[in-house]
């Protein structure tokens, strides 16, 4: 029983979008299915099972590998002390909202064909190391740099929160370094790792621009980018359709396991600073670690600002179509954000407002449709059914790329306000009971001021999801209607280098001053509101 007083309004109101929020996935999986059903006899040529076991090997070593690194980072930043450690771990904070095909271009400059590296070696052998930014290699690569600093912050977190008297006790004991690893640091994350697993596996599973660049051809497509190249090369939409029914069945199974683990909050506070330094062969270690991940996630975006902010400006921002674009990605990622803030806001008072587990559950489910219907299966979906009411895609295009994005985000921001909604439920469900505070005043009073940096964060989260998102504008966009990464696609592909670079670091900074300012400006609005 939650300690609120009876929000009826709050649980109905979430309960008419958690049913909302399911008819339209209904809607997109109706199109698909009777599409599949209508299509004709004509055998597609997509190897499905194929792509089924290329993707799964993809992100099932991308899963092993982040951990692998998330946990040695999150191990040496928990335990060295040193000037600048918050903004190196502000920094591995920023990897959830780093744009994927940025990082997949920063990889390009440095171990491309006419990479960094290739040209060192050039220069030195008279001979190039190949490309091995093409490929599986490029691809876990890639996927590693964000996954792994994302993994490393959320287990960061669980290190952070270690009871002081239980460290207290072990340097007591004078536990080592790998005696404390086992002993007090390894069951505090544990916890956390299978649910962080199965969000590391989607997002793998899901990936879709760092795989449509750097995947180097079919052999290693996933289940994205074949029903892309299926909708847009081929317009083969029997093997589009077959191919979403695979991804949506395969992410449901994944999803079905992942609900009975705990949750992984994504809203994460400062680090705390640590108050118990190893032995120096373990310091060592923990450096060697440290400098090498920071290496890893900070070379491709500085080769990103380096190559972008040159000679390639001035040619790309005195283009009309770049502010077409711009404008277009500012009006997307502003509105879809605000929808975003306002579902989650909506399902997550009224999961907070009841102490019934079942009801609980059930306005839980709909928040993660995204991962069980990902973006260019969601937008394949939006794609047929707007083609079978008879509505030109075009003029359907802003508001599926809006409702699309704000569907890719709500995962994330009903995880960043479920937990702090729910612990005020718990801490002060009985002061506002007896303070007889109405639904409305209770959220002034009480939730908004004590949310402020959440809100942020949540906004900041769906604002940035949707300024480097490519997945859902892939299959509406045109040449009067694109964003700043479709642009940058766009570039790529006619080998147009220069301005790609530029793109990219202008959609890298507006992501970093969005992700930065958003929770402190929101932070500051709810402190006056006390």
């Amino acid at each position: 029983m939650t300690a609120l007083p009876p929000r009826p309004f709050r649980v109905v109101a979430a309960t008419l979008l958690a049913l909302a929020i399911a008819a339209l996935i209904a809607v997109v999986l109706y199109s698909i299915f009777t599409t599949a059903t209508g299509a004709s006899s004509t055998a597609s040529r997509i190897d499905i099972p194929h792509l089924v076991r290329m993707t799964s090997i993809q992100a099932g070593l991308t899963t092993v590998l982040s951990l692998v690194v998330g946990i040695a980072l999150a191990w040496s930043l928990n335990r060295l002390r040193f000037p600048g450690r918050d903004l190196v771990v502000g920094l591995f904070s920023s990897a959830i909202v780093t744009p994927g095909m940025v990082v997949a271009f920063g990889l390009l400059t440095i171990w491309g064909r006419n990479g960094w590296i290739n040209q060192a070696a050039e220069a030195l052998t008279g001979h190039n190391i190949g490309n091995p930014a093409f490929g599986l290699s490029g691809i876990l690569f890639a996927h590693v740099i964000l996954d792994g600093a994302f993994a490393a912050r959320i287990l960061l977190a669980r290190l952070d929160a270690i009871p002081q008297p239980r460290l207290k006790t072990g340097q007591s004991l004078a536990l080592s370094a790998r005696q404390r690893f086992a002993i007090i640091d390894w069951p505090a994350m544990a916890g956390t790792i299978p649910g962080l697993s199965a969000i590391i596996f989607l997002l793998a599973f899901t990936s879709f621009p760092i795989v449509l660049l750097l995947g180097g051809g079919p052999a290693n497509q996933t289940l994205e980018v074949a029903i892309y190249a299926a909708v847009r090369q081929d317009f083969d939409l029997q093997g589009a359709v077959m191919l979403a029914l695979t991804q949506i069945g395969v992410c449901s199974i994944v999803i079905l396991g992942a609900s009975a683990l705990a949750p992984v909050p994504t809203s994460l506070g400062a680090s705390i600073a640590p108050s118990w330094r190893d032995p120096l062969a373990a310091r060592t270690l923990q450096t060697v670690v440290l400098i090498l991940c920071t290496l890893g996630f900070v070379l491709p975006l500085m080769t990103v600002l380096i190559g972008g902010f040159g000679p390639g400006i001035p040619p790309v921002i005195a283009t009309a179509s770049f502010w077409h674009a711009t404008a277009a990605s500012l009006i997307i990622g502003s509105v879809s954000a605000l929808l975003t803030l306002a579902l989650a806001l909506i399902l997550t008072l009224g999961r907070s407002a009841t102490g019934n587990g079942a009801t609980r559950t059930a306005l839980g489910i709909p928040s993660y449709a995204y991962l069980a219907v990902p973006a260019v299966v969601l937008s394949l979906g939006f794609f047929l059914a707007v083609r079978n009411l008879g509505v030109a895609p075009a003029i359907a295009a802003p508001y599926v790329v809006i409702l699309g994005n704000a569907m890719l985000s709500l995962p994330f921001a009903v995880a960043t306000l479920g937990p702090p909604l729910d612990a005020i439920a718990r801490s002060r469900g009985k002061l506002i009971r007896s303070l007889g505070l109405s639904g409305w005043r209770q959220f002034a009073l009480v939730e908004y001021p004590l949310l402020g940096r959440d809100i942020g964060v949540a906004l900041a989260l769906a604002f940035c999801f949707s300024l480097g998102d490519l997945g859902v504008i892939a299959l509406f966009g045109t040449q009067d209607f694109q964003t700043l990464p479709l642009l940058m696609f766009r570039a790529l592909g006619a080998y147009r280098g220069n301005d790609a670079a530029a793109i990219a670091a202008i959609l890298l900074v507006g992501t970093i001053v969005a992700f930065v300012a958003l929770p402190k400006l929101f932070e500051r609005l709810a402190h006056v509101a006390r």
